[in-house]
Order: structure tokens, then sequence, then C-alpha cells
């Protein structure tokens, strides 16, 4: 089993002073022990012998997902999720960093998808306001509570 490398991590905790009544910090250093990844398993492309913990390797991977798209995918989506979405995408991400799921459970998470509140497909849009940034892990999970494609 591989475990990665400890992780320090810096909490602030705001105290107010003994004498007078200005704020100051106080930093406690704490060793976190992350959890263990799960086992390695072979490729799921046939003959392939490279480990993963996904379920294709990094090569297999696009390309399961190029037959995904042009095969099993909504042909409508292809015209959706052009040039200008990526555009849109990538600044709502840049001004969006976190998980808003996350944030509302109050931990600090990477985004990496954007995710439309309601569908384009159901008349959704563009806009911001319609956006909401989310990690892959509450993007799937989101996705399978509206028992959409998982």
């Amino acid at each position: 089993m591989r475990v990665a490398p400890c992780v320090i991590v810096r909490i602030a905790k705001f105290q107010k002073a003994v004498r007078g009544k200005t704020p100051w910090r106080l930093f406690a250093w704490k060793e976190v022990q992350p959890m263990p990844s799960k086992p390695q398993k072979p490729c799921a492309q046939r003959g392939c012998r490279e480990l993963t913990s996904k379920r294709y390797c990094n090569i297999h991977a696009k390309e399961a997902m190029k037959y995904y798209n042009k095969h099993q995918r909504d042909p409508k989506s292809n015209k959706r999720y052009g040039r200008h979405w990526r555009e849109i995408r990538a600044s709502f991400l840049q001004t969006h960093p976190l998980c808003a799921m996350c944030w509302k459970d109050g931990k600090m998470t990477a985004a990496d998808t954007v995710h439309h509140k309601k569908r384009l497909a159901d008349g959704g849009n563009n806009y911001w306001e319609n956006l909401m940034s989310l990690c892959s892990e509450c993007h799937s999970r989101l996705h399978a509570e509206q028992g959409d494609y998982f």
C-alpha cells in the first residue's frame, strides 16, 4: 500500500491578547496523515498492462472519451459545448476556483467542473447565474442523485 507523504498544515487561531484588546495570531503546526490511496489495477483496455487507480490509463482514457463523444453522447451536445463554452468555462473557473458544494460543507476543494443549474437541454443558458463550479466528486454525486447518467 502506497501512502502519500505527510502534509504539514498550518492552523491559524485568532485570540485576544491578555493585555489590551488587540488580536494576535497563534499558529499551530499539525501533521496530518492522509488516507491511503486505493490499490492500482490494470487498465480496462484489452491487452494494456498499465496500472492505474481509475478505469483506464491516461492514454486509453482519451480514446474512451473520444468514443463516448462520437457514439454514445447526444449529437446536439457537441454543438452546445464548443469553443465558446470552453472560454466561458475557463473564465468562470478562474473567478470561482473552489467547489461550491464543498464550500457549504466547510471544505476547501479546487473546482474542475462547471455545472449548469438548469440544463441546456431544458432551456438553461450559459449565463453565470446558471453556473456552479464543482469538483468532480460533487459533480458526479449531484448527477447520480438526479438520475441523469450514472
